[in-house]
Order: structure tokens, then sequence, then C-alpha cells
């Protein structure tokens, strides 16, 4: 029973303190800065364990001599261990810095990386600015200012970032958005340097200003979890169900096999490069739509209609059952069987120049269908109205969405409709 009532106390001080915020990241801890809300939340942990105690047992209950020292003794015993853990925190975060981009215009975010430089014990290394909000990208003083989404994302895989500094809101701007989705996709932990702390960041939780970089009001940006039981659940779904798709349509791509060797010639079907989750890229499948003596281009758009295409191919493009053996893509794992359509690098490049959510439909496994396409924005649409419809569905990601997604592609495949858009 001592057992028991000790690891409940525990769990209850853990919890009382979480809800603080005491175990939230800072740049620049300090114990002393934290005892008012050890020593309010030690109390309320006592008066607690007091209380039920009185109530379960009148003959043990403690005196409040006891129960005042209980709590001093505790709040003094906390305070010091935390005083440790931060003094040998910043040691570490001296001998092991990790590498940083500090994000937002030039001025501003050279001033943050100038006292970064200048003040180890934060641990966090300046490897470059990136701005972008400024098209002109060059040198920082000593520090490389990145303007595009690709140059940032080149910097965090080459230097290894694993911290993010903002010095204004994320909203800002949409590329500046867009930039957060890329940072948390790559493990980054992000930080806003923001001395009016009113950053309000769609599906961001923003803690309460209580540290300081170097005079910086500094908060962390803490983003939702990325539920990765549900992922893998996905992922299998993904894999049984492209597995029972893949057997059970067997005779309809031989048929369709078949149907473009007789009309085209040989080379059935058509591999081609394309960008898939976090800008991997990955050979996708399809079946040959363009006549044997054309070649569909990395740089070409192709469009309905087009008179490269033979009447065979015509009709699987219009049919989608070119798309078939991408069945084998998701089985492979280099696709899902919803998620935000690929597509070749040369235009995902162009498009994420020209259209700033672009880039983000990367944080998610790219798919043979998904929220864009049942709304009718396949084949020459506007783009940035699939890069919308590809982000919300994102952000508002769950598996029964992918589940009604795929049982209204089914029935636009058998021309029937299922509800509204």
């Amino acid at each position: 029973a001592t057992a028991a009532a000790a690891v409940l106390l525990a769990a209850a001080n853990a919890a009382l303190q979480a809800q603080g915020g005491l175990y939230r990241p800072r740049l620049a801890p300090s114990a002393l800065l934290e005892l008012p809300a050890l020593a309010g939340r030690t109390a309320a942990l006592w008066c607690g364990a007091a209380a039920v105690l009185a109530a379960a047992a009148p003959a043990r209950a403690l005196p409040w001599n006891a129960l005042l020292a209980a709590v001093c003794l505790h709040t003094v015993l906390a305070c010091a261990g935390r005083g440790l853990v931060h003094r040998l925190w910043r040691r570490s975060a001296v001998r092991r810095p990790v590498s940083t981009l500090v994000v937002g215009p030039a001025d501003g975010a050279g001033a943050v990386a100038a006292a970064l430089h200048g003040r180890p014990e934060y641990g966090l290394r300046p490897v470059g600015i990136a701005d972008p909000a400024d098209p002109a990208a060059g040198e920082g003083g000593q520090l490389p200012v990145l303007a595009t989404h690709e140059d940032v994302r080149r910097a965090v895989i080459q230097n290894s970032v694993r911290c993010a500094v903002f010095t204004r809101p994320p909203e800002a701007d949409e590329r500046t958005a867009a930039l957060v989705r890329l940072f948390h996709d790559h493990g980054c932990r992000l930080w806003l340097a923001d001395p009016a702390g009113t950053a309000k960041v769609t599906g961001m939780r923003v803690a309460h200003p209580a540290d300081q970089l170097w005079g910086y009001a500094v908060q962390p940006l803490l983003p939702r979890p990325a539920r990765p039981l549900e992922r893998s659940v996905k992922r299998i779904i993904d894999s049984a169900l492209a597995a029972l798709a893949l057997l059970a349509a067997a005779p309809v791509m031989g048929a369709c096999a078949l149907a473009v060797r007789l009309s085209d010639g040989p080379g059935v079907i058509f591999r081609q490069e394309r960008v898939g989750l976090y800008g991997r890229p990955f050979t996708l499948l399809k079946f040959r739509t363009l006549r044997a003596d054309e070649h569909e281009s990395a740089t070409r758009w192709t469009v309905a209609g087009d008179r490269r295409m033979s009447p065979v191919g015509s009709f699987l493009r219009k049919s989608s059952l070119d798309e078939l053996p991408q069945l084998w893509n998701v089985v492979r794992g280099d696709m899902s069987l919803v998620g935000p359509r690929p597509e070749r690098p040369f235009f995902v490049a162009k498009f994420s120049t020209v259209h700033p959510g672009y880039e983000a439909r990367h944080r998610m496994p790219v798919g043979i269908t998904g929220l864009a396409q049942i709304n009718g924005l396949r084949g020459d649409t506007s783009i940035e109205d699939r890069a919308r419809f590809d982000n919300h569905y994102i952000d508002t990601w769950s598996l029964w969405q992918d589940l009604w997604i795929l049982a209204r592609t089914a029935a636009s495949f058998f021309r029937f409709r299922l509800g509204g858009s």
C-alpha cells in the first residue's frame, strides 16, 4: 500500500508540473524563476494527499506543522535538483551545440544569429539565415542567406539542422508558414524570438513566454502530435487493400496490358521518376498511354486530347485505368492509396516557387487518389486549388477521411455520386 501510494504521489506530481509547463524546453532555464510555480504545485499536491489520507484514515491525518514541513522540504529539494539539471544541461549545450537556422528578415535574423554565436550557453550554433520573403539570396555577414524553400530544405539536410529560430510569427507570410511544416517534418525544434509574444499558428500550441534569448522574449512552438500509431495503421491498411486490389484487378490489368501491346506495340509499362514523401524520388508505374514512338517528357505538361495518345491510351487515361499499376507502388511503400498526387521533379520545383503551399504537400505520403481528385481537380486543372485541397487533407487527416475518399473515388469510377463534395 505504501509503495502504491508513493507511485500515485509521484505520478500526480509529474502531472501537476507538466500542467504548469515546468517540463517545457527552455533556452535559459532558471530554477529560481520556476520556484513560484514549483512551490504552488507542491503545496497543492501535499494538501490533496493530506486530505485523502485524512478521509481514508483519520487517525493517521497529517498535522499542519508536518504538512508545512513536507511542502517546504519537497520544494527545496525539487528546486535544487532542477538547478543541478539546468547546470548540467548548459555545460552539455556548450560542448555539443546543435546546428540552427534563423528564420526572418535579414536584419533582425542577423542580430539573433549574432547573439547565438556569441553566447554558446544556449547550445544553438547558427549555420544560416532563411528569409523566404526576400527573393534575393546571398551572404548575411558570415552566414549564407537562403531565399527559396529548396535552399532551406537542402541546408537542413546538409547541416543536420535540429533547431530553427523564427524572428517573427510564422504566419506573417505563406512562405514562412510553409517552413514550419518543413522543419517539423525533419524533426527540428522550433522557437519564436518575438518581443510581442503574439504568434498564433493554425495547428500549433504556443507556450507562454517565460524564457529569453539574450534579451529577446522567446518561446517554443510546439506542433500537434504526429499520431504515429494512426500513421502505422494507415500503412498497414494501404498494404492490405492494395494487395487485395491487385489480385481482384488482375484480369482487368491483363486486358489493359494486352490492349496496349496490340495497339501501341511493346513497352506496356511506363516508368517515370516522381517526388514522394519529404521530397524523396521514386519510380512511378503506369500503363503506357502514348504511342510507341513518343516519349512523355519529364518537362512537358500532358493534357487531355494530347495528339500523342492512341485511342487505347486516351481511354485508359480518361477512365484512370492507366493508374492501376500504381497499386504495386503502394505495396512497395512508395505511395499510399490516399494522398496528394505525385508530380515530376521539374514541375515540383516550378510549382513550389509559384505556389508557396505546394512543397508542403510532401509532408504526407503521395497517393493514387486524394481530396483534390474527388473534387474534380485532376489533369489540366488549377495547381493552386490542388495544393490547397491537399494541404487541407493533411491538416485534417484521419483514417475515416481516407475511407471516405476511397468510397468517393470508387463511386466516381462507376459514375455514381455519394453526397456532396
